[in-house]
């Protein structure tokens, strides 16, 4: 009885624990600071990405780069390098974020429904050359990413966020 007591006991404390580095993830992305490269041609319908996200503790960067990384597709794209060409944001209003703001509320909780659309592409690893010091208190995180592009604009076209590309100009 005293180790399933003890169990119970660890597992509270781990999600409490878990729980907290979740809200300092989504404090660290309010403002969503983050970076976006092209790594290479992912397959037909998918953008291969790395994902710069910034936070005090590596972990809770690596927490946000899947989110990061929808994101920076819906509003940023990204700049081409070498051969790859670069991509438009999916949303070209720079006003949606704010007069969608309950869609992608909800879109961007977490465990939201923009998880349908990333993967991690190293298994949770990171490479040593993808963890920096960005200043005395924050690291800045290097993940790849795939993100697909395809079924993510179907998905935004579908729920009216953006007109579809045969609807015309």
């Amino acid at each position: 009885m005293k180790h399933i007591t003890t169990a119970i006991l660890v597992l509270f404390v781990s999600s409490l624990a878990f729980g907290q580095a979740r809200r300092k993830a989504d404090k660290d992305t309010e403002n969503w600071r983050y970076e976006l490269e092209v790594v290479n041609e992912g397959a037909q319908g998918t953008y291969l990405i790395k994902i710069w996200s910034y936070s005090k503790k590596p972990q809770v960067a690596f927490e946000q780069a899947k989110k990061n990384a929808v994101h920076g597709i819906v509003f940023k794209g990204y700049t081409g390098a070498g051969r790859i060409k670069g991509q438009k944001a999916l949303v070209q209003d720079p006003s949606a974020e704010i007069t969608h703001e309950a869609f992608f509320k909800e879109f961007f909780a977490d465990n939201g429904k923009y998880m349908k659309f990333v993967q991690l592409t190293t298994d949770g690893a990171i490479a040593p050359g993808d963890i920096m010091k960005a200043g005395k208190k924050e690291y800045k995180v290097g993940i790849v990413v795939a993100v697909n592009k395809d079924d993510l604009r179907n998905y935004l076209e579908s729920e009216k966020i953006i007109r579809g590309l045969s609807s015309g100009f």
